[in-house]
This record gives C-alpha cells, structure tokens and sequence, in this order.
C-alpha cells in the first residue's frame, strides 16, 4: 500500500455494541493484517473500559490527528470527543447519541481540513439516534449532508455500493418500504447513480471501462411484461440512454441468475432495484470481508458491512474481518484521491 498522507478517522459507532471491540481488535492486528495509522474519534475512558472487560492488551494515548500517525505502533491514537460515551455492552442509550454524532461530524470536518484522509464509520444504532431527534434515515444520507455543509460549492449524491472480494453491488433504492420500490425507481435514479458508479469505479478503484449489470425489478426481469411492465417502461430506456453516452452497461437481468459464478465473471458491478436484492448475495458470498463504501462525495467512506450485534458485545466474539477490510480498503482509496 501506498503511505497515506494523513490518517484515516475511524468513528467510534454504537458504544454498546461490537464497534469499540473491532476497534480494539483491529489496531491489535494492525501488523499482521499490515493497517495504515487510523485514530477513532471517541470517548478514551469507555475504549479503556473495554478494553479492561475484554482483557486486551490496548495502550490508548489521546492525541491529535496529526500526531495519531507518531503514536499509531505503539499505542490506539484517540481523539476525544467533547460528549462522553458510557460503556454499557448490550444496552444502548440515547444519552450516548450525542458522541456518536459528534463522532461522524468532526471525521467529516478533519477530511475537508486535509487532517484526515478518509473515514471509516463503525456500526450506528439508528433507533438511539432516532429517539435522540437523529432524522437522517442512515449513516449514507447523514453523510451527504454533511458534505453539502463542507463542500457547498459542488452537488453531492451518495450512493451506496457494497464491496466483497467476489461481488461488487449497488442498490439504486435505498432505505425504504419494499412497497415504494417501484415509485422511486424512475430512469433518472437509474441513470444517476449508474454514471456515478462507471465514474468512481474507473477513478477510485482503477477499472478502466467498468461493465455494470442492471437487475430486474420483477421475476425474470418482467418475462417480457407478463410479470410487470418496470423492465420495458423504466429500466430498458435508462439503459439505451446511458450506452449512448458511452457506458458499458447490460439488462434488465433476471436476479435469480445474475449472482452465481459465470454471470459475476461478466461484470464489474451489479445494479439492484432494492436494497435487499443487493445486500443478500453479497453478505452470502462474503458475510464477513464485505465492505460498505460511499460514492458521491469528496471523501472516502468506509464500513463494516454489519450491525451492532448487542447480543456479542465484550464477549470477545466479533470478528473484525470486515472492519479490517475496511480499514485497508479506505487506505488504497484515499492514496488513489477522492475520485
């Protein structure tokens, strides 16, 4: 990997869940799993106190950012938030909604400073934050307001893309209700978010001419309109304009048959109608190394690929897998440039 030229800004996340675990675990590993410097954006007293409850070996030393790179191989650099987290594995509050914000907002600021070179988020609890008077939908469009409040002179668009070692995927719909899907699947979303993936798959991740697949919205990919009409009045016409324009693109691709070996050897990305229609074969094919990553700002974003997971925190059992994944994949983006 190529030496970055600022750290990369993990947020703490949920602090009862397996966030402060994976963090703890991952600069453990920072050797073996050969991890460019990162500072968390956190509370050192409740990363100390878990560290205890997990019985890990973690030197923490609170510091700057610009100091972080100095201190990262001998101890977890934290810059300490103004708000305070508790360490209460398992038991979420809302009084600790305040740092986990606080936490996403000053890594985007470090960013646009040029004190940080990119961001890895760990695992939020939106309904905390949502009694908290969070009124974002998720981690994706908290961050692109945020870059229309440190970038305001450009448009911003995120779109979500998962990354796994053998599936890349795009889901075009979001975080809404499975009845909405076809309102809100117009051409124009299609259109948008496919030329910001050829875009950022070329620059950020090296692909010379991107081949991307569009998935049906209905089984079979509508059988010719005897199974919904989407595939002929929605998805076929943004396809014809964006081939016009130069982008490799094919579909609408029936689901069912797009995910197995030979038809992922054909494409790059894939283009899913929904969420879940991404999210499955991806966190199938690679539950643990998938990566969630953010195109459409001016700064890298990365996650884990998974929740809080209450049920495990302090115990020792997370893995930090996809966290390690994301921490690397961040670096080789942010040496590449911000797309």
């Amino acid at each position: 990997m190529t030496a970055p030229h600022a750290p990369l800004a993990l947020t703490m996340g949920e602090p009862a869940g397996i966030g402060p675990d994976l963090t703890l675990i991952a600069w453990q590993r920072r050797d073996a799993a050969s991890l460019q410097p990162f500072y968390v954006l956190g509370d050192p007293e409740m990363l100390a106190s878990r560290a205890r409850r997990m019985a890990l070996d973690v030197p923490i030393v609170v510091c700057t950012p610009e100091e972080a790179m100095g201190h990262f191989a001998s101890a977890l650099p934290v810059v300490a938030l103004d708000n305070r987290a508790p360490d209460t594995p398992g038991e979420p509050s809302r009084e600790a909604a305040a740092a986990v914000i606080e936490a996403i907002e000053t890594a985007v600021a470090h960013v646009a400073e040029g004190r940080a070179g990119g961001i890895v988020t760990n695992p939020i609890n939106k309904k905390s934050l949502y009694d908290a008077g969070f009124r974002h939908p998720g981690h994706t469009e908290f961050l692109g307001m945020l870059a229309e409040r440190f970038w305001p002179e450009t448009a911003h668009e995120p779109v979500m893309l998962l990354a796994g070692p053998d599936l890349m995927a795009i889901p075009i719909t979001v975080h809404i209700p499975l009845a909405d899907v076809p309102g809100a699947l117009t051409s124009k979303r299609i259109r948008l978010v496919a030329r910001i993936a050829d875009h950022e798959l070329h620059t950020r991740f090296g692909i010379d001419r991107p081949r991307l697949a569009l998935a049906g919205l209905n089984p079979h990919a509508g059988e010719n309109g005897s199974m919904g009409r989407e595939e002929r009045t929605i998805l076929e016409p943004a396809i014809a304009e964006l081939r016009e324009e130069g982008i490799d693109i094919v579909g609408p691709l029936p689901a069912d048959t797009m995910f197995h070996p030979r038809a992922r050897a054909q494409y790059d990305c894939a283009l899913a109608c929904y969420h879940d229609q991404a999210l499955i074969p991806v966190k199938t094919l690679a539950f643990d190394e998938s990566v969630n990553v953010t195109l459409g700002l001016p700064f890298v974003r990365t996650s884990p690929d998974h929740g809080t997971a209450f049920d495990i925190a302090a115990s020792g059992k997370a893995r930090p897998d996809s966290l390690i994944a994301a921490l690397r994949l961040a670096a080789r983006l942010s040496a590449r440039g911000a797309g």
